[in-house]
């Protein structure tokens, strides 16, 4: 008995280190510069991400904001720093402050300007200009 406890305890210790609590402030660990790309001739934010970001590139982690739905019927869900009338894409913040989700199918429904906390594998992205720079994959709500 006292094994199977023991190796009970130690696997809701490593799944409970596997996430990592992430905030708005950590994700401010990049700089932006300007790139101009052909395809779209223009001129767009190129990021320089900082060490302690690319520390967490596929870590599972988790955090706190607005959702913002993009598009319910193609699962195109935002989380922003902000709510929507002060997000980046009102001109009030930065690339930083906004996080695409790639939501696991069967998700519950989630209301425009929802405070939630998601959970996900974090992907930086530099190059793909149609996706936002920071990605959560298998992104999912997360009871803290």
């Amino acid at each position: 008995m006292n094994k199977l406890l023991t190796i009970l305890f130690t696997i809701i210790s490593l799944h409970s280190q596997a996430q990592e609590k992430i905030s708005w402030e950590t994700l401010n660990d990049v700089s932006f510069t300007r790139k101009y790309y052909e395809e779209v001739d223009a001129y767009l934010f190129y990021p320089q991400f900082g060490h302690s970001v690319k520390e967490l590139e596929g870590k599972e982690v988790y955090i706190k904001g607005h959702m913002l739905v993009m598009d319910r019927k193609e699962n195109i869900y935002i989380l922003s720093k902000n709510p929507y009338s002060s997000c980046y894409f009102c001109g009030s913040a930065g690339p930083e402050t906004i996080i695409e989700l790639h939501l696991k199918p069967g998700h519950a429904r989630i209301k425009n300007d929802e405070v939630i906390t998601i959970k996900g594998i974090l992907k930086l992205n530099k190059d793909d200009i149609y996706h936002c720079n920071y990605i959560l994959k298998n992104a999912e709500v997360f009871e803290e």
